[in-house]
């Protein structure tokens, strides 16, 4: 077999960070500034097409009984199987057999091991050279969330840091542009294929800070500190920013993208026109799938526009395989680490030129669309129905909202038009600066985040043993991540603090619920 080399030059610069403008173009006629200015007319010119007109399910005052539909999150997509650790994987329940066959044709490519170039088969080789993980299913146990280093020298594929240096372009009012760390690129990669060393380590220590909260109650929060060690590239930029991470949860994700942008529109209050304190930022990003601006839906902070965008991003990012959007054979090793340019890559002349070609990318992201959420638990029992009141009344419902109906026309035809209950606006919100990472992204500040949707986290631990929230699993239950709340949200943690301990027992019940 020909061994196919890692190209030192990419046939088209690989931009990653999604940012709120295009990325600049060195080559381009027009100055930084001016390309800023096109940029921000098109945005303009988009969010004119935004109606006032939305249509947003009213919030209940009745919490007496469930709501109608409250009792399938998805809506007709919700699966009614048993609770167990499968409770993640099962695909939308009205699918045809024929798109089911194509889920199941997802899964499989999303469990698949890669394997570094060259071996016998070219549909399943190109790993690395740099990589966090070999497989989807690594970072997504079971489909849910990941989970932080537990100590010293333990390194888990689900959780990993992002880096990155302020741009040298001032931004606009709500416009951040990143750019890689020189050596290391956007994203520090612990593991390598044979005969090459991995980027470095991340060590996390942790700082106790007690809560008192009524009735006498203490909670203990975690703060982390994050260092990286045994650098084997050299020295960070000294202006390096780092955002830890932990891998999101899967399920709903294509209902998520089937809200239609007037519903978040609708939720914006940028200015924070009703003062109620809380003042939700749609984030605008450059979509390089669309070639165009468009509301950020997924991500921790809300950077990324579709889902088949976030799939090439962590096929690239997290395994160093080439796709469509982004073709380097070599991954994300940048022009300091030659050594990875020399390794043979997998991109093949009868795939695209590629390593994982648009037919592996359409399939997993289809498969990631179209995991089904399971329906509701105990909605019945009265202390599930005071902890939703509590969660009214505390201001929760400001930024998890509760409730959408979808687009008529979305990516799935299963998606259409369904009631929904995930808990999101899909918003940015400043959480304050205990969650901080002080990194912007496109619209995003360093204070901001995008509100997590709530749907089947009670069943976080029964789907692959972990319960760490917060999108670096500081948080060990969910009344550590309500305490972690600041900024917009200080206001309904303040409300929690001031709760009996049946009261926030209840609050709670009715979130492990949903």
């Amino acid at each position: 077999m020909m061994h196919r080399r890692k190209s030192l030059h990419s046939p088209n610069k690989v931009e990653l960070e999604n940012t709120a403008l295009p990325p600049f173009q060195p080559g381009s006629p027009m100055k930084p500034s001016q390309q800023l200015s096109t940029a921000s007319t098109a945005l303009l010119l988009m969010l004119s097409t935004l109606t006032a007109k939305a249509d947003i399910p009213a919030l209940t005052n009745d919490f007496t009984q469930p709501e109608a539909g409250e009792v399938y999150p998805g809506g007709k997509t919700s699966h009614t199987r048993r609770i167990d650790k499968w409770a993640y994987s099962h695909p939308t329940t009205h699918m045809t057999a024929e798109r089911k066959l194509d889920f199941t044709l997802g899964k499989a490519l999303f469990k698949r091991l890669w394997a570094s170039a060259p071996t016998t088969t070219q549909a399943a080789d190109g790993l690395g050279p740099l990589f966090n993980a070999r497989a989807c299913l690594q970072c997504h146990k079971g489909n849910g969330r990941g989970k932080p280093q537990k100590q010293t020298g333990e390194t888990d594929p689900s959780f990993f840091l992002q880096l990155s240096l302020p741009s040298p372009i001032k931004p606009q009012k709500t416009t951040h542009t990143l750019l890689p760390e020189p050596v290391y690129g956007h994203q520090l990669q612990p593991f390598a294929i044979r005969g090459l060393p991995g980027e470095g380590d991340v060590q996390i220590t942790y700082e106790s800070i007690r809560v008192p909260l009524a009735d006498d109650e203490i909670i203990t929060l975690r703060k982390p500190h994050y260092e990286i060690t045994q650098l084997n590239y050299g020295q960070l930029h000294p202006d390096t920013m780092m955002s830890p991470r932990i891998a999101p949860p899967l399920i709903g994700l294509g209902l998520l993208g089937a809200i239609h942008p007037q519903d978040l529109e609708a939720l914006a209050d940028p200015d924070d026109n009703d003062q109620n304190g809380i003042s939700g930022r749609i984030n605008i990003v450059w979509s390089q799938e669309h070639h165009a601006l468009m509301p950020g839906r997924f991500g921790w902070k809300a950077s990324t526009a579709s889902i088949n965008e976030q799939t090439q991003k962590a096929f690239f990012l997290d395994m160093g395989l080439s796709t469509p959007l982004f073709n380097s054979g070599a991954g994300e090793c940048t022009p300091a680490q030659t050594d990875c340019h020399s390794l043979p890559d997998g991109n093949s002349p009868q795939y695209e030129n590629l390593e994982a070609h648009s037919d592996i990318v359409h399939w997993t992201a289809l498969y990631t669309r179209n995991l089904a959420v399971p329906q509701r638990r105990k909605l019945n029992d009265p202390r599930v129905l005071n902890g939703k009141q509590l969660f009214y009344q505390s201001g929760c419902t400001g930024c998890h909202h509760p409730k959408f109906i979808t687009r008529k026309d979305p990516t799935d035809p299963e998606h259409a038009r369904q009631l929904i209950w995930p808990y999101t606006d899909l918003l940015l919100h400043d959480m304050g600066e205990g969650l901080a990472d002080h990194r912007p992204v496109a619209g995003a500040s360093g204070r901001e985040w995008r509100t997590a949707p709530l749907w089947g986290i009670g069943l976080s631990k029964t789907v692959n043993g972990n319960d760490y929230f917060l999108h670096d699993g500081r948080a060990r239950t969910l009344l550590e991540a309500i305490l972690w709340h600041g900024g917009e949200a200080a206001s309904s943690r303040k409300k929690v603090v001031n709760m009996t301990r049946t009261q926030r027992a209840d609050l709670i019940l009715f979130i492990e619920s949903l």
